[in-house]
């Protein structure tokens, strides 16, 4: 069949795919298990911005996903790269538990804003002063763009209104770190030793997991689950090569037709 391509890997969205804050997305972890006894690797790619890897980790076991700290790679570590290569000094507008991912960085007289998602933080005198930064000619760098998020009481604002907000004052770019970006997914593969062309991506947000996977010549895979709303899977072009019920029908179909 035409559709079968050299499986290598899959990449999987957290949370919305796999669980929704503490509640795991029922029979993720035996698809999970599945997945793992066939040939291919599998890997974590999250656009978190709330949580350290330490955090999330702990969460996954706390609802027994077998998960290995290596195999997650999230927009922190991502952001944590940039600002290293390019010698930054951030304003780090994330969560204080996300901080733990930014340690032994110099934040000392910033001359860089990086944002994430940080409903603390976000009040008119903190983004302010970013404003200020990023008009002194800061950088404005966004861990991600997310519009919305899906948590227990309902969907909640993500970063992305307040990445717009802060680019439409200061008639400026952000540049973009975490999915959809096609460096992101490339770095998410990096270390695996195969092409996008050998790879499928699952996941709940139709254009930054499933159009960002894509983009990169990746498979992608969507599900209704967390975020998804009806109709999602029409605003990308191409469409997503699957849109499935939940992750463990998405892992139906690779082992059955993918692999």
């Amino acid at each position: 069949q035409a559709d079968k391509r050299a499986l290598k890997a899959v990449l999987i969205d957290l949370s919305g795919t796999l669980h929704i804050d503490d509640t795991a997305v029922p029979g993720a972890q035996e698809a999970l298990k599945k997945l793992r006894n066939a040939s291919v690797t599998v890997k974590f790619v999250t656009n978190t911005t709330k949580e350290s890897k330490r955090n999330l980790l702990e969460r996954l076991h706390r609802l027994n996903f077998d998960v290995q700290e290596n195999e997650i790679f999230t927009s922190l570590s991502a952001a944590r790269s940039l600002i290293e290569q390019k010698n930054h000094r951030p304003l780090l507008l994330v969560e204080d538990s996300a901080l733990e991912d930014f340690t032994g960085i110099d934040t000392s007289e910033p001359n860089a804003v990086v944002i994430g998602l940080a409903p603390e933080h976000f009040n008119y005198q903190t983004l302010n002063k970013a404003f200020r930064m990023i008009l002194d000619g800061a950088p404005l760098i966004a861990i991600h763009k997310a519009r919305y998020y899906k948590r227990k009481d309902g969907l909640a604002l993500g970063p992305g209104p307040f990445v717009t907000g802060l680019e439409y004052a200061t008639d400026r770019k952000a540049s973009v770190v975490g999915k959809p970006e096609k460096t992101f997914f490339m770095q998410a593969l990096s270390d695996l030793g195969c092409s996008p062309g050998e790879a499928v991506m699952i996941g709940d947000d139709a254009r930054d997991d499933v159009g960002g996977a894509q983009n990169a010549g990746m498979l992608g895979i969507l599900v209704r689950s967390g975020k998804y709303r009806e109709g999602d899977e029409n605003k990308i072009s191409p469409p997503p090569h699957l849109t499935c019920d939940s992750f463990p029908d998405a892992v139906e179909h690779i082992l059955q037709n993918l692999l």
